[in-house]
């Protein structure tokens, strides 16, 4: 039985933006983050949701299900605490909705706090409201987001984040942590924290998207430099790997390489080999329980500690938390 009761104020009302092709868990997140904080605060200081849609009202999410939104866009026009828009996986690619952005423009104007889960910042964006400010979204996005919306000041590597009255996350789940953090902020972190253990779910995950993004990709051009020595760097991940070894395999002059390397990878030489290794640590941490001391030297670190320095400053979490948290969790 739910034992937290917190608050005597007037109820918080929420807004959520829907539109054909959303992202069910972007809407069905948050939503219950909030109704299930309603269990552990009074009956008159919990949240009232609203789902805001076209004037149709009903949609059909990316996943096939139908959502009914309770208000259209014209008919949403109070003062709310908080209003979010959710995202979809063609939002970034999809002409703007006028109706969506009046309402976000509108909304945004009167509410106390307003922002975006996932792909919902490109709806932001092109309502005119991200510009000045720190956001980020999904790090598959985040570099479109970034080119279409160069006044905005894009962080590839967060959670989520909060600007003034802004508040932005990154892919599908972590519309769950940015709700969370939204209901620590009206109730403490001690009812946010009941209701992460509720919906069995981290109150506050560390480090950023790097933890579940893939760093390395694969370049067009197959017989580029970065192309010949990706395999390589991968096969001998635990050897010393020097730029100039590097160049010896993609047979070109050590200058040259690195040249060409930063122009395709977008990274030094230096930097892909670190974040190959974290890559292979990662993979080796979540598949076994051999100890990071052997995981660090595999993974050509040396030492544990020298694995602990790059993953805190990759990653934002030591390997053992990474560890634990990535991989006990599904334990039986």
């Amino acid at each position: 039985m739910r034992s937290i009761i917190t608050g005597i104020g007037l109820m918080r009302t929420v807004a959520i933006a829907v539109f054909p092709g959303v992202q069910a868990l972007d809407v069905a997140g948050p939503l219950d983050v909030f109704a299930e904080a309603n269990g552990f605060v009074s009956a008159t200081s919990g949240y009232e949701i609203t789902l805001v849609g076209p004037e149709e009202c009903t949609v059909r999410t990316s996943n096939g299900t139908r959502l009914v939104a309770d208000l259209s866009f014209p008919e949403a026009r109070a003062c709310y605490d908080i209003a979010l828009v959710a995202g979809g996986p063609n939002l970034p690619f999809d002409e703007p909705d006028p109706h969506l952005c009046a309402w976000l423009v509108d909304v945004a104007s009167r509410c106390y706090r307003y922002g975006s889960i996932c792909t919902g910042a490109f709806a932001l964006g092109n309502a005119g409201l991200l510009n000045g400010r720190d956001v980020t979204t999904h790090w598959q996005n985040a570099k479109r987001l970034a080119e279409r919306f160069p006044l905005a000041r894009v962080d590839l590597d967060r959670i989520y984040m909060r600007d003034g009255n802004l508040v932005t996350s990154a892919g599908v789940t972590a519309g769950i942590d940015v709700a969370l953090a939204l209901v620590a902020e009206d109730h403490g972190p001690h009812v946010a924290l009941a209701v992460a253990k509720r919906l069995v779910v981290f109150a506050q995950r560390r480090g950023g998207q790097s933890q579940f993004s893939p760093y390395l990709s694969v370049p067009a051009d197959e017989s580029s430099p970065v192309a010949k020595v990706q395999p390589y760097v991968m096969e001998h991940i635990g050897e010393r790997l020097s730029v100039a070894q590097l160049a010896l395999v993609a047979g070109m002059s050590e200058r040259h390489f690195a040249r060409a390397f930063g122009q395709l990878a977008q990274m030094t030489p230096r930097e892909f080999v670190e974040r190959a290794r974290v890559d292979a640590a990662r993979s080796a941490l979540e598949s076994s329980d051999r100890p990071l001391k052997t995981v660090a030297y595999e993974c050509g670190f040396g030492t544990a500690d020298r694995m602990r320095l790059v993953f805190m400053r990759r990653l934002g979490v030591s390997p053992n938390d990474y560890r634990l948290s990535f991989r006990n969790r599904f334990a039986k």
